[in-house]
């Protein structure tokens, strides 16, 4: 197993927050690091996400959305079988009447996960920060 996590307060409502991560027509608009997801936000469903790292690395993959909870969590799972599996996750925890944190984590798993090098790591983190303080931006603004 390996986990890449990030955390960011934000200065909005969870709805707020909520509404901003799951508006994928808009991420177009403000996201960098997730440049565009296709598909519907139902558990079960796959998704077609395409990503450019900070790096300049394009990648596309199809994952499925394992869980749905308005305002608190969203889910999805990628897998090569038996060679890698990738979990990401949003959490929005309530800090205050008016913040919340967002944790956004990816857990990794199978054979092929000891092959991440420190670089990827890095730039996957960094592409993490990246969508993190844009979200931030737009839902507070």
């Amino acid at each position: 197993m390996k986990e890449i996590r990030t955390e960011i307060d934000i200065g909005a409502s969870p709805s707020r927050v909520w509404q901003v991560l799951t508006d994928f027509s808009s991420y177009p608009q403000w996201n960098p690091f997730i440049r565009r997801i296709e598909g519907e936000l139902v558990e079960g469903a796959k998704l077609h996400i395409h990503i450019t790292t900070p790096a300049g690395a394009n990648r596309e993959y199809s994952p499925k959305v394992t869980r749905v909870a308005p305002e608190q969590e969203l889910r999805w799972l990628g897998k090569m079988p038996g060679l890698l599996s990738g979990e990401h996750i949003f959490v929005i925890e309530r800090v205050s009447e008016k913040s919340v944190r967002l944790v956004h984590r990816e857990v990794f798993g199978g054979l092929l996960t000891s092959f991440f090098g420190s670089s990827l790591d890095n730039d996957v983190k960094k592409g993490f920060e990246e969508m993190n303080a844009a979200l931030k931006k737009r839902a507070e603004g």
